[in-house]
């Protein structure tokens, strides 16, 4: 079983490959990353990086991979719509992720560090709610991916769980980035916290076959 790993940062290697050690042992993981993508998308939005996405995905299943995740929620629908026309699944890392939040609840708050992700992520969780009533808030966590970029990575995930712990009123919260999951551990409210990475992967593993 191989699955190839279309990330934003090099930070999330580690993160997926704890996942694969702890849940799926037997499976091979291939990451591919670049920067770049997440860069242009901030600037100029996600369809600004139609063509290179594809490119990327077309460079992950020449490696001869049984199916693609991509990690970069800013991203993730282009990969999806662009995945379709592939012989091997590709997965959007966040849309199991937005499955398990509107079985939560109506109310749903999404989090992101970067502010291009809010709306995709958004929109991913109407369209999981398929019909049923949800209330969608975002909320951007401001100056916390400046610590990410400067590599401080517990300050990072402290400033998540700080905005995570102000939200009221909500069923679940979503973490719109799976940058944002060490902030987990931090939280101390009692609303349900959603995070991409453990579903997203085992998504994307089950369509390793």
């Amino acid at each position: 079983m191989r699955l190839a790993l279309l990330h934003t940062s090099p930070a999330h290697i580690p993160v997926f490959e704890a996942l694969r050690d702890a849940h799926h042992p037997g499976l091979v993981l291939r990451h591919h990353v670049d920067e770049s993508l997440l860069a242009r998308a901030r600037e100029e939005g996600a369809e600004a990086v139609v063509v290179e996405v594809r490119e990327a995905l077309e460079r992950a299943v020449a490696e001869g991979v049984d199916a693609v995740l991509c990690t970069c929620s800013s991203i993730g629908g282009v990969a999806e719509a662009q995945g379709t026309g592939f012989a091997v699944p590709v997965v959007r890392v966040d849309r199991p992720m937005a499955a398990e939040a509107v079985a939560a609840g109506e109310r749903i708050v999404v989090l992101a560090t970067v502010a291009s992700t809010l709306d995709p992520t958004a929109d991913l969780v109407r369209e999981e709610a398929g019909g049923r009533p949800v209330t969608v808030r975002t909320v951007l966590v401001d100056g916390a991916w400046e610590l990410f970029a400067a590599g401080d990575g517990e300050g990072y995930a402290r400033a998540v769980a700080d905005a995570v712990d102000a939200v009221t009123d909500a069923d679940a919260i979503v973490l719109a980035q799976a940058s944002m999951t060490p902030a987990e551990r931090l939280v101390r409210t009692a609303v349900p916290v959603f995070s991409s990475p453990r579903p997203g992967l085992a998504a994307a593993a089950a369509q390793c076959v």
